[in-house]
């Protein structure tokens, strides 16, 4: 593993990137209660598992090695474009941060922060009224906090795909699946028909498309 010294052990840009990425959620999502702090809390978790593969110790790769080896071998399976593995495995050529699903990753991050921004903006207004959030992005679904958040990983996992993350993620999913139904059983007590009502036209987690959805939205303005 000498040539992993060259390429990771960069501990310092693994705490910067934890910070950058856990920062820039925490000012959108700027978590309240412990179901807050619980999703923000599992969403840290996968990002600093993700920069710790990606600069500091590459796990993946060094368990995948004996397999990547004989597959790959003119490869440097420890120089940092190696552990771009969807490119890697499809036998990509070039620079893989200018490949298909590198790209397709920002679309993924960029959606999933603006759309964080969004519903923290309409809750945060809507708890100091005391009122359900409707408006926004919750005209659309009931928790486009939580789409967020898996939107993100899943933009990350494109990019940079681990073992530790690829278990995760599905782990994670089903957690924000918990949380959501926790956090409905809640505004149903609070809200009573005002929640049943929402729930009844707004979906959960998948936006409806057609005229049904926009006909939803059209009410909900």
């Amino acid at each position: 593993m000498t040539s992993a010294s060259s390429d990771y052990g960069m501990w310092g840009l693994v705490v910067l990137n934890s910070v950058i990425f856990i920062g820039f959620a925490f000012s959108f999502f700027k978590p309240v209660n412990l179901r807050d702090w619980r999703s923000f809390g599992a969403y840290s978790a996968f990002i600093v598992a993700l920069f710790a593969e990606m600069y500091g110790f590459p796990l993946t790769i060094y368990l995948l090695s004996g397999w990547l080896g004989s597959r790959f071998p003119g490869v440097n399976l420890f120089g940092h474009d190696a552990g771009h593995l969807w490119w890697l495995v499809t036998g990509q050529d070039g620079n893989p941060h200018f490949g298909a699903l590198h790209l397709l990753s920002f679309a993924f991050l960029l959606a999933g922060f603006t759309l964080l921004s969004k519903a923290w903006h309409v809750l945060y207004h809507a708890q100091r009224r005391h009122q359900l959030a409707t408006a926004g992005p919750y005209r659309y679904v009931r928790h486009p906090q939580y789409i967020g958040f898996v939107a993100i990983m899943f933009g990350f996992l494109l990019q940079w795909p681990t073992l530790l993350t690829l278990v995760m993620f599905p782990v994670l999913m089903l957690m924000y699946v918990r949380l959501a139904i926790a956090e409905e059983r809640d505004s149903e007590k609070a809200f009573g028909d005002a929640w049943r009502q929402y729930a009844a036209t707004t979906p959960r987690f998948i936006p409806r498309f057609g005229k049904a959805g926009r006909a939803r939205a059209v009410r909900s303005r």
